[in-house]
């Protein structure tokens, strides 16, 4: 129950005071927040939601599972070679401070306005963080492990599944974390750019027909989305990773 109202106390705080702070307010363009949530209650029908948010979630999660796959692969090959991380590093920092944004329409010229060109904004966002953190987590295996498995006739694909997964799976899992959330905002932004379906769409939509309040409950519902994916990708994390912070909280102690 502690950790529940740690996690639920700030949001219901902010929340109750954006609603009494909003009551009776005559601006435009921040409605009171019961007009938002009667908006939220008449807009995002089963019908709405299977017709922009589903879409939107299929886009994040095939970017982010092919951004996930590629970054591991490629971050483990460049973290265990020395003679190619210093080959491909400095190209890997020219593409990671590209603002992904601003190759939409870059992409568009190539890819099109379908799905490819949105999961690809995804993709090419969420991969840097996943390669570079699986490159340090790979760098900072203990050489001691690397010798024991080695020792015992471990190497190849074995070694790099059984030593060197597990011992760099808590940086990558930070890369991972970092990634959902780019992906939440890209997911957004490509859907702005010559789209006909998903939430970003439909927010953008809103905005220039002037319903406010209809566009602020798309914002909600983004925030929304966001919190409960956060929370699954915790639970998952705090399962797979069950080993290492039971390791931590033993250190701690003692």
């Amino acid at each position: 129950m502690r950790r529940i109202a740690y996690v639920l106390g700030l949001p219901v705080l902010l929340f109750a005071a954006w609603f009494l702070l909003s009551d009776g307010s005559e601006n435009f363009y921040a409605p009171p927040l019961r007009d938002i949530l009667r908006a939220f209650a008449d807009t995002w029908t089963l019908e709405r939601l299977d017709a922009d948010v589903v879409p939107s979630l299929l886009r994040l999660l095939a970017g982010y599972v092919l951004a996930a796959l590629a970054g591991v692969a490629a971050g483990v090959a460049i973290g265990l070679s020395r003679g190619l991380r210093a080959t491909v590093e400095p190209v890997l920092e020219f593409f990671r401070a590209i603002p992904p944004p601003v190759l939409v329409p870059v992409i568009m010229l190539f890819a099109g306005i379908g799905n490819g060109m949105k999961v690809t904004v995804i993709v090419f966002g969420c991969v840097w963080p996943i390669l570079l953190n699986t490159v340090e987590g790979v760098r900072a295996v203990d050489s001691v492990q690397l010798e024991t498995a080695k020792a015992y006739g471990i190497g190849g694909p074995a070694r790099i599944a059984r030593v060197i997964l597990p011992a760099s799976s808590p940086q990558i899992a930070a890369g991972l974390r970092q990634a959902l959330s780019i992906a939440i905002i890209l997911m957004v932004i490509s859907e702005m750019f010559a789209s006909s379906n998903g939430l970003g769409f439909t927010i953008v939509q809103f905005q220039r027909s002037f319903a406010i309040p209809e566009m602020w409950s798309g914002i909600l519902l983004l925030g929304l989305l966001g919190f409960a994916l956060s929370l699954v990708f915790r639970l998952a994390e705090a399962r797979a990773l069950r080993w290492y912070h039971g390791l931590r909280s033993a250190q701690r102690k003692s």
